[in-house]
């Protein structure tokens, strides 16, 4: 019977630098959280010019985007603590009963109507090799594709071996940002805002993604800044 791969190995994240994914396969990819419109409190003019201007908006993009939505379960555990720690400092016997029926109200009622939280992200790719393949084709070096594709899969091995140094990350963090700006000034015309994620909130993010359960109790490992 075949061994159960480690979990490491599932994850095609190799790193996180600077709020920027960098995959194993070398490509970079930045996270937006997005806000929301209520689409359906719109006018049916407004609607139509919402789908068309986002149709224009996807249609101009020279680039792949993806976006998902994300949801989990209400976590009140924060807002729990603050109600616990307002508690304590409560001198009032009256003003103690009424917070703690509060907290056991709050509690049952987020249980039993089991609320979720959604959130919606955009993410924007970059992929080093692939630019760098196409530019080099852009000079007319058409004749020496046989040897690109070899310089590419140099570049991809040296970059999944040794990571990508801080120089060329930065360079191409500027690229990445280029494409990040047009989705968000495309997004804006529709009242749709975009931003990026930090390395702290994205590490948040994907434990909560692969570890659903924990920040449903209010557990999350300490992220150093």
């Amino acid at each position: 019977m075949a061994r159960p791969l480690p979990a490491q190995q599932l994850v095609e994240i190799k790193e996180i630098r600077d709020g920027v994914l960098i995959l194993k396969d070398a490509s970079l990819r930045v996270v937006m959280i997005a806000s929301s419109i209520n689409f359906a409190l719109k006018s049916q003019e407004e609607q139509d010019a919402i789908v068309a201007q986002y149709q224009n908006y996807l249609n101009s993009l020279d680039f792949s985007i993806e976006s998902f939505v994300h949801s989990r379960k209400l976590n009140i555990e924060p807002y729990l603590a603050t109600l616990r720690e307002r508690l304590g400092r409560e001198y009032s016997e009256l003003m103690k009963i009424q917070i703690t029926e509060y907290i056991d109200f709050v509690k049952a009622f987020v249980e039993s109507s089991n609320i979720m939280t959604k959130n919606f992200y955009v993410v924007i790719p970059f992929t080093p090799i692939l630019v760098f393949q196409r530019e080099t084709v852009k000079r007319g070096l058409l004749s020496f594709l046989p040897s690109l594709s070899g310089a590419g899969k140099r570049m991809e091995k040296d970059i999944r071996e040794h990571g990508i140094a801080q120089e060329k990350f930065e360079e191409y963090k500027i690229q990445l940002y280029q494409r990040v700006e047009v989705a968000r000034q495309g997004l804006a015309r529709i009242g749709v805002r975009l931003v990026p994620l930090n390395t702290e909130e994205l590490i948040e993010l994907f434990y909560s993604l692969y570890n659903p359960g924990e920040l449903e109790k209010g557990k999350m490992p300490g992220v150093a800044g």
